[in-house]
C-alpha cells in the first residue's frame, strides 16, 4: 500500500532579534535547559540566551560541543545532560551542533529547540541526523519519531556570520527541488519513509524559486550584515523551505555524493557542506541528462555567490582516477540516497560525471 507522510516541526519562528524571546519559548518545553555549542557561538550569543533564560526562571547549564557529529561526542553530551536532569535539550550553532543536538535530545527522550546561527545546511526543522566517525567520514543517517519542537532563527545573528556561510546555505537549498524531482521521477521515498507529498514538492519547488529569484540580492545584503526583506526570503528558504522539502520530498544524487568526497583525503574538507553540495547538484545533474543550458544556470548562478563550479575549486583538480571512484562507491553505498536517483548507477558513472562538470564549467561564460 502506498503512504504519503508529511513532517514538520512543532513551531518554527524567524526575525531580527527574536533571540530575546528564547526564553518565552524554552518555559513552554522545560524549566532545565542543556544548552550546546561551540566556543565560537556561545560567544557571540552566551550572554543574550542566558539573559533570556533568566528572564523567565530557566536554569541552564552548557556544554561545550567538541565538533563531529559522531556517535562518542552524541554520548558525551548525553551523560553530561543526563547529570544536569536537563528537561530540554537546547543546540546552538551551525549544521553539526544541531544534529548532534537531536541525538542528545533522542537518547534522553527530551524536548529539543534548534537555534542556527547561521543559515548554511537545512538541518535546523528535520527529524534525522547525519552521522560522521571522529574522523569525519560520513557513516550514517540516524532517524527520529519527531521533528524538533521548537525551530528559533534570529536573522540579525544570521546575517552577522560571513557571507561564505551563507551561500552555503543557499547551495545546499538549491538541491532540495532538483534531488526532489528525481525522486519523484523514480517512485522512491522520502527520508520520512513515505511518497513524496503534494506539499512537500510544492515546499521544495518555492525554495529553488526563492533562491534564484532573491539570493544574489540577499548574498550582497549579507556581506555587508544587512537584514532586508530578501535575506529574510533567503534565510527562509534555506532553513525551513530546504528542510522541509529535503525531508518530505526526499534527497537523491547531489547529498549522496556530497558524503562520497568524505572517502577521499585532502583540502577538500576544507569546503563547506554547502559548496560541496553544489558540485554534487551539478553532478547530479549531468548523471540525469538535464539540458544543457539549465546545467549553465546553475553554474552561472554558483559562481555569482562564490560556490564551486570546477575540481580547482574543489581541490580535486589533480585527484587520481582511483578516487574518484572511491567518491562514486562510496555515494552509491545502500546506506546513502543515490540509488533514488537511478539504482543502475556504477562509482564509474559518477567519477565520469564528476569531470563533466569541471569540463562542461570551463565552456560556461
Amino acid at each position: 500500500m502506498s503512504k504519503f507522510i508529511f513532517s514538520s516541526p512543532r513551531k518554527y519562528v524567524q526575525g531580527e532579534g527574536v533571540i530575546s524571546q528564547l526564553g518565552d519559548y524554552i518555559a513552554e518545553l522545560g524549566n532545565n535547559a542543556f544548552l550546546i555549542a561551540d566556543d565560537v557561538v556561545w560567544g557571540l550569543i552566551g550572554e543574550q540566551v542566558a539573559s533570556s533564560l533568566k528572564a523567565k526562571n530557566v536554569k541552564f547549564h552548557y556544554e561545550r560541543f567538541n565538533g563531529e557529529a559522531s556517535q562518542n561526542e552524541i554520548l558525551r553530551l548525553a551523560d553530561h545532560s543526563r547529570k544536569a536532569e536537563a528537561s530540554v535539550i537546547v543546540g546552538l550553532g551551525g549544521g553539526k551542533t544541531l544534529d548532534t543536538s537531536k541525538a542528545v535530545a533522542d537518547e534522553l527522550k527530551q524536548p529539543i529547540v534548534i537555534v542556527p546561527t547561521i543559515a548554511s545546511t537545512d538541518a535546523p526543522c528535520s527529524a534525522l541526523s547525519v552521522i560522521y566517525t571522529d574522523q569525519g567520514v560520513f557513516e550514517s543517517y540516524r532517524f527520529y519519531t519527531k521533528n524538533p519542537d521548537l525551530v528559533l532563527v534570529d536573522t540579525k545573528i544570521c546575517a552577522q556570520a560571513p557571507v561564505r556561510l551563507f551561500a552555503s546555505g543557499i547551495a545546499d537549498g538549491l538541491a532540495t527541488y532538483v534531488e526532489a524531482l528525481a525522486v519523484k521521477r523514480s517512485h522512491s521515498k522520502s527520508m520520512v519513509d513515505g511518497l513524496p507529498t503534494i506539499a512537500g514538492m510544492a515546499i521544495a519547488e518555492a525554495c529553488e524559486k526563492t533562491l534564484l529569484t532573491y539570493g544574489y540580492s540577499a548574498y550582497v545584503a549579507v556581506a555587508e550584515h544587512a537584514v532586508t526583506p530578501a535575506v529574510e526570503a533567503v534565510v527562509e528558504a534555506n532553513t525551513l523551505l530546504s528542510g522541509l522539502g529535503f525531508e518530505n520530498a526526499g534527497l537523491a544524487g547531489a547529498h549522496a555524493i556530497h558524503n562520497g568526497f568524505t572517502a577521499i583525503q585532502g583540502e577538500i574538507h576544507h569546503l563547506t557542506h554547502g559548496e560541496k553540495v553544489a558540485y554534487g547538484t551539478l553532478t547530479q545533474m549531468v548523471l540525469e541528462q538535464r539540458p544543457d543550458e539549465e546545467v549553465a544556470r546553475y553554474i552561472r548562478f554558483y559562481r555569482s555567490i562564490k560556490m564551486p563550479t570546477s575540481l580547482k575549486e574543489l581541490h580535486l583538480e589533480n585527484e587520481s582516477w582511483e578516487n574518484l571512484v572511491k567518491i562514486g562507491a562510496l555515494a552509491n553505498s545502500d546506506g546513502d540516497t543515490l540509488k533514488n536517483l537511478n539504482p543502475n548507477l556504477t562509482a564509474e558513472d559518477v567519477a565520469y560525471a564528476i569531470r563533466a562538470v569541471d569540463a562542461f564549467s570551463r565552456t560556461v561564460i
